[in-house]
């Protein structure tokens, strides 16, 4: 590419006319494709597949801009880097939305048959399943494309139903009633971890039941009388004295008429209701317990929708579980058998997905086995072999895996990987295997697809699809995820790559924060407080948002944004806009010459060559850590302050001289330095350093900052002597100019300045005149200070900035007068207002502590203008 013509730089940086253009560039170019290299370390990030349900939110861009910087840095590193893509067929969310899809347009789901739903879903998955994937790449990520799967590609079908085969054949995977998490929705059987536990407020009721051959009753407490229905005992604790008694006796169980017995059993609380519970097995975890330890009957009263079915009275039937509740509850008032009812706080589970109460629910499903699974998965995390970030969730992890229970794999849908089991017609013998059987029109195929976490799990090594390509890129580096699915996804990967790569499937996993708005709520849409990701793009650019989300989020700790926050990013980005835009002016003119590079330095080059090593040495050691915040940090402060604040200023003056050969040395540094903070942050902000790096220097077609060397630490160039000259330099700059800001002194006029000190170099004189805006500089330790001066000290350092003929004293001084009263008046009302208790006591702690800070900062205000007022009055 040829040489930049200045005048053809905008003025503005504007993302709009660069994102799309470099990453159709990287794309054309194919710069992310990976392909095997023995010369070349791997490092490989499995991308945690978004559902091709989903839309952009907030936390993808948190998690993927994270995942994108990862791999960016180790890529320029010289690692063979390798992103792979892709999308979650997503079971249940995407059954759910072609089912309504069909529906309104007057379809139904079990009309048109399983096959017939299949194509819809195909359909639907190729018109919409795309969507979230071209929406991350409006984010800048850098994934291998050609390497895009999805998890019912038929590689990866093979891949799960093979694991199934290979588990069932092991005995690790059963079938049989147990007590599940029935979604009435979505008619599925759901995880203990797709549960969502909500506080609600419910009511306690109390019921009598008559026991047979006696006037006596039995008083039980319950929160769903509905499940009464299905009662085959009445349970009270042994060491019970109220009930030992009636310990072996029956009651007549009211509405069914049915005769149960009167049971002991540890489990029940003897404190909770009357202490006697009601016992239905077929519709509580608990009770199912009881149930199997005392052989109760277990009589199940829902269908799949949670409406009653033919085990209960006629008058019941077919009508929705809550309808039923109140029935029952007036039928019991009726029959003089309700004894009361009272308020009361309890915890009901939900489906994640549905958004429904859950059915404790009697069921013939698919279970995988996990304690043998479970122990290998604990081991390497123990050992460190897999190492989290932040390690507090090892805790979390470790306590899920020493009480892990069997896996409900089975989900009753059609849209996922089917169960590769066939029963016999005649015999209802059992065939697995990854084939059917030869003279299939004798088998029929189990109904039930597998839980989406059960494909989802051997992710990690089943993106590849070649041994030669696992022996390669297995086990990955880095899982990037949140916290919420450490259960569902990250431990059940570690136990898949154990058992069936016989290694870890990742050395680190980076847990993300949760992204809350800027009161501290996690966002949703019921909140409308989660912003819209690609409008943000549209109003700040990529880079603005990926740079304030990574600044906001220090590991381990909630992110709390607002979109305005992306002014922090957008003002970042026009910094380094605007140093680039400097360097292209200056390079109109004044030839640059790479010979020249290490010739004509002066302390500030040593001190911004020192500046970039300290930078990148601590940058490393950050990105080592997984500390991403203080690595964005390290560059942020690099470019803003020490080389557009401070250098890119004090090398004018050698730029703007006569000699050609020190111009050229300087600008060449100049550009190199910045060369090097551009790739330093690209990882961050792909797109703007693309544009600079391709703007300062001429590029062939196909180069890409993306792919070029990250820039080498030199040790050797770290020198303290250089950085502590240049701080006493900027601390004796930056007093003058706060003096030039407190006594109002106009930005136009320059001061005389005068230095009590024998520290100061007769080179640094004229950096801090030109910075400072100082006409006559005088330094000498034997100076005393002038009549009506501004001074300030710096360790052993006086300086003084006489104020006569800069401002007018007299004016000055009323203003100072003015504003100490004003100032004065306004403390006494803060100190009145924190010497009330009522205002301690009722005021909330937050505005308590605003009234503090106000305080603490307007005596230091105080304090300092009346310095500089006893400063004015000084002869």
């Amino acid at each position: 590419m040829s040489e930049t013509v200045f005048s053809q730089v905008p003025k503005a940086y504007n993302p709009a006319d660069v994102e799309d253009k470099w990453y159709n560039y990287w794309y054309e170019h194919e710069l992310y494709h990976s392909e095997i290299d023995p010369n070349k370390k791997p490092y490989v990030i499995p991308i945690p597949p978004p559902n091709i349900t989903g839309m952009l939110t907030m936390g993808h861009i948190l998690n993927n801009t994270i995942q994108d910087i990862f791999i960016r840095f180790k890529r320029m590193q010289g690692f063979n880097a390798c992103w792979v893509p892709g999308t979650d067929h997503a079971s249940i969310a995407t059954e759910t939305k072609v089912t309504k899809f069909l529906e309104e347009q007057g379809l139904k789901k079990k009309e048109i048959g399983r096959e017939e739903f299949l194509k819809h879903c195909w359909r639907w998955k190729e018109q919409y399943g795309g969507i979230i994937i071209q929406q991350l790449k409006k984010l800048g990520v850098s994934c291998d494309w050609r390497r895009e799967r999805f998890t019912m590609d038929d590689h990866y079908y093979y891949e799960v139903i093979k694991a199934f085969v290979d588990l069932y054949k092991e005995g690790k995977i059963y079938r049989g009633y147990r007590m599940v998490n029935w979604d009435p929705a979505n008619k599925s059987a759901i995880s203990d971890e797709e549960v969502i536990y909500k506080t609600v407020q419910g009511k306690l009721y109390y019921f009598k039941y008559p026991l047979i051959d006696s006037n006596e009753f039995i008083i039980v407490a319950t929160t769903r009388p509905e499940t009464m229905l299905g009662d085959t005992a009445v349970a009270v604790n042994p060491s019970d004295e109220r009930y030992k008694h009636l310990i072996g006796k029956k009651v007549k169980l009211p509405i069914v008429e049915r005769e149960i017995p009167v049971i002991a059993d540890e489990y029940v609380d003897k404190e909770f209701g009357t202490g006697a519970v009601k016992v239905t097995p077929a519709h509580d975890v608990n009770d199912y317990e009881m149930g199997v330890r005392h052989k109760l009957q277990f009589i199940n009263i829902f269908n799949d929708d949670a409406t009653t079915n033919e085990n209960v009275p006629e008058w019941l039937q077919h009508l929705d579980r809550y309808e039923v509740r109140k029935k029952v509850v007036a039928k019991f008032e009726e029959l003089g058998l309700l004894h009361k009812v009272e308020d009361y706080q309890t915890k009901i589970g939900y489906s994640e997905r549905g958004n429904v109460p859950i059915e404790p629910y009697l069921s013939e499903q698919w279970f995988m086995k996990m304690d043998e699974l479970a122990k290998p998965a604990i081991e390497v995390v123990r050992e460190g072999k897999i190492k989290f970030h932040p390690k507090h969730w090892e805790k979390t992890y470790f306590h899920w895996m020493e009480n892990i229970k069997d896996w409900c794999i089975s989900r009753q849908l059609w849209w996922g990987h089917r169960i590769p089991v066939w029963y016999h017609k005649q015999t209802n013998e059992i065939y697995c295997d990854v084939t059917p059987p030869v003279d299939i029109e004798n088998w029929r195929q189990d109904e039930d697809v597998l839980d989406t976490w059960a494909s989802s799990w051997l992710w990690a090594h089943a993106i590849f699809k070649t041994e030669e390509e696992r022996k390669y890129y297995y086990p990955t580096n880095t899982l990037v995820t949140g916290p919420d699915i450490i259960f569902f996804w990250v431990a059940r990967m570690i136990m898949a790559g154990m058992h069936f790569m016989k290694d870890v499937p990742f050395r680190d996993v980076y847990f993300t924060s949760i992204i809350r708005d800027a009161q501290g709520r996690k966002m949703s849409k019921s909140l409308g407080n989660s912003p819209d990701p690609l409008e943000v793009i549209k109003e700040y650019g990529a880079d603005a948002l990926r740079f304030t989300v990574i600044y906001l989020a220090p590991l381990g700790q909630d992110v709390l944004f607002s979109t305005e926050k992306c002014e922090l990013g957008r003002n970042f980005a026009n910094k380094i806009w605007n140093a680039g835009r400097f360097l292209l002016m200056n390079k109109e003119n004044i030839k640059s010459d790479i010979s020249l590079i290490d010739k004509h330095k002066d302390f500030a080059d040593e001190w911004i060559i020192s500046r970039l090593n300290q930078t990148l040495l601590q940058f490393n050691k950050a990105m080592d850590e997984f500390e991403i915040n203080n690595a964005i940090k390290l560059i942020y402060s690099f470019i803003w302050n020490d080389y557009c604040d401070w250098y890119v200023e004090m090398i004018k003056s050698r730029l703007y001289g006569d000699n050609e050969e020190i111009k050229s040395a300087v600008l060449t540094r100049a550009i190199s330095i910045f060369e090097d903070a551009l790739k330093m942050l690209h990882p961050f902000m792909p797109f703007i350093t693309e544009e600079l790096w391709h703007l300062i220097q001429p590029r062939k077609t196909g180069e890409s900052i993306s792919v070029s060397d990250f820039p080498k630490t030199d040790e050797n160039l770290i020198k303290e002597i250089a950085e502590n000259e240049m701080e006493f330099v900027k601390d004796i700059i930056t007093a003058i100019r706060n003096i030039r800001g407190e006594m109002n002194i106009a930005p136009s006029k320059k001061v005389n300045a005068y230095i009590k000190s024998d520290e100061v170099k007769e080179h640094q004189i004229e950096y801090i005149k030109k910075l400072a805006k100082v006409d006559e500089l005088i330094v000498d330790k034997n100076i005393t200070k002038p009549k009506a001066s501004a001074s300030a000290v710096l360790r052993d350092v006086e300086i003084f900035v006489p104020l006569e003929g800069l401002i007018d004293l007299d004016i000055e001084k009323q203003r100072l007068q003015k504003e100490i009263q004003r100032l004065e008046t306004s403390i006494a009302g803060v100190e009145k207002k924190l010497s009330n208790e009522k205002f301690l006591n009722n005021a909330p702690s937050e505005i308590v502590e605003k009234e503090k800070v106000k305080l603490q900062d307007w005596q230091e205000n105080l304090k300092k203008l009346k310095e500089i007022f006893n400063n004015l009055n000084r002869k």
